[in-house]
């Protein structure tokens, strides 16, 4: 069949697997794959086994380098190539966790030990040529990121096609990653041509999370690369519905905070309020893969890999909560704010602003928020302390008549589809007072679906429970709000 023809089949489902999830198998299998019926009329797009992109990166987390950030640094041959024994090591073991028929974990092992060995070449050829003075290392490490990055997906999807069919799945193994092919052309043309054959009501698609592509979307979504080529499958395959596995709900607090009992499941939100949440670094999915969803009338459902009879949380366009409410308590639990002060900045705040984001922009310090009044602008910064000194330097020299002071701060935020709640300022404001929390900002807007508020670091877990209760808990929501 031709996907050009409109083969997908109407009711085509497009389903991502996340890392932690993939790295249970038998919960995939009978959760995911095997639920509740038949496996087909569906594409499974895959992420890399849990952690094994920080062994090929860095850790996501702690910044310790892996192999492209040993590479990356140019200076030591044999480190980047231990880093890479080890990722190959890795890899080996969780093959041999996962097959038992021995054949397969032969061709598995075969499989993904061609790519370390071709990848060490390639790198070791490029470290040369960088040792001469007419090439630059720094001009080839996109390619080199693009090119590790790809290893982790290959070898999940790899793996999952084969184990499949040990249950008789018939999988077709989809690799985007383009690792035999030279060419490189637009990610929606590299998807048609990867699909135009596949068969979805006999064929089970597993495709790689990443995409070798004209885009190169590495470089624009880093590490997010995955929700872009997953949503882009969806829109170009005319899904009905787009789906992502997490090993979690999207829930009405972290259940770390507030209690497992207390937490509550999401059942319905909107794409707004996923990229309220994607400004807080707690995605539901990157805002620009959302985007396209959204733009192509596709519904996401977030569900819970270990729970398959929830509905999940089912996210579109246009939903509003017929009854206005909180739906979600989340935060950003180490924030710094960076207050410019000065007297001049009277009736050009304008002005003040458009050179401070200048500089926020250059050395790439994340504003989640700011606010001002006639003399003062304030930023809240998500950064390094290394990072805001740096921002905080160059703004002195900026205004050199400017006061400039930094505080540690959290900020707690209260969202929801529709927020018109009278007195809900007022619950919330006095919920932190009678825990002893003093509150240094706050801000709400007019749309309704975000209130945050600003207070001392070290009372983050404190405001976001007692919001929590305050706000959703007295409702007794069930195991679902807006239940579907």
């Amino acid at each position: 069949m031709s996907n050009s023809e409109n083969s997908a089949p109407a009711n085509l489902s497009v389903e991502k697997i996340g890392g932690t999830s993939m790295s249970a198998y038998e919960a995939v299998r009978d959760n995911i794959i095997l639920y509740p019926e038949t496996p087909y009329n569906r594409a499974f797009v895959v992420s890399a086994y849990g952690g094994v992109t920080n062994l090929l990166l860095e850790h996501k987390k702690t910044g310790e380098p892996g192999v492209y950030g040993l590479f990356a640094r140019g200076d030591n041959n044999s480190a980047w190539q231990e880093s890479l024994e080890t990722l190959r090591a890795e890899l080996l073991k969780i093959n041999s966790e996962l097959f038992s028929n021995s054949e397969q974990l032969k061709h598995a092992n075969a499989f993904i030990d061609e790519r370390i060995t071709d990848t060490r070449e390639v790198l070791i050829n490029l470290h040369d040529i960088c040792s001469h003075g007419h090439f630059e290392l720094s001009e080839h490490l996109l390619t080199v990121r693009e090119l590790l990055a790809s290893i982790g997906e290959a070898h999940s999807a790899y793996n999952l096609a084969e184990l499949l069919k040990n249950h008789g799945v018939d999988t077709a193994f989809i690799d985007l990653s383009g690792w035999d092919n030279n060419e490189k052309m637009p990610l929606d043309e590299h998807i048609l041509k990867a699909f135009a054959d596949i068969d979805f009501t006999t064929t089970l698609p597993i495709v790689t999370g990443y995409a070798h592509c004209s885009e190169n979307l590495i470089s624009t979504f880093d590490r997010g690369y995955s929700e872009m080529t997953f949503s882009r499958i969806a829109v170009m395959l005319k899904a009905a519905e787009a789906v992502i596995h997490k090993e979690f709900h999207l829930s009405s607090a972290d259940p770390r905070l507030v209690g497992e009992d207390s937490a509550v499941p999401i059942g319905k939100t909107s794409y707004d309020i996923a990229d309220q949440l994607a400004n807080l670094g707690m995605e539901a999915i990157h805002p620009r893969a959302g985007k396209g969803l959204r733009q192509a009338n596709i519904p996401l459902r977030i569900m819970n890999t270990f729970e398959p009879d929830h509905h999940g949380t089912l996210i579109t366009a246009d939903y509003k909560s017929e009854q206005p409410m909180v739906e979600i308590i989340a935060g950003m639990e180490r924030l710094i704010a960076v207050e410019i002060f000065d007297q001049e900045m009277v009736n050009q705040v304008n002005d003040y602003e458009m050179h401070i984001l200048k500089i926020t922009k250059r050395l790439q310090c994340q504003v989640v928020s700011k606010d001002f009044n006639a003399n003062t602008i304030t930023l809240y910064i998500d950064g390094s302390l290394k990072k805001v000194s740096r921002a905080t330097s160059q703004l002195k020299e900026a205004f050199p008549s400017a006061q400039i002071t930094t505080s540690k701060l959290c900020m707690v935020s209260a969202m929801g589809s529709n927020m018109r709640v009278q007195g809900l300022l007022a619950q919330a404001t006095s919920s932190l007072a009678d825990k002893g929390i003093n509150i240094e900002a706050m801000h709400q807007n007019t749309r309704q679906v975000e209130m945050q508020i600003f207070v001392d670091a070290d009372c983050y877990p404190t405001a976001v429970k007692a919001l929590h209760e305050t706000l959703i808990e007295v409702h007794n929501h069930g195991n679902a709000i807006a239940k579907h």
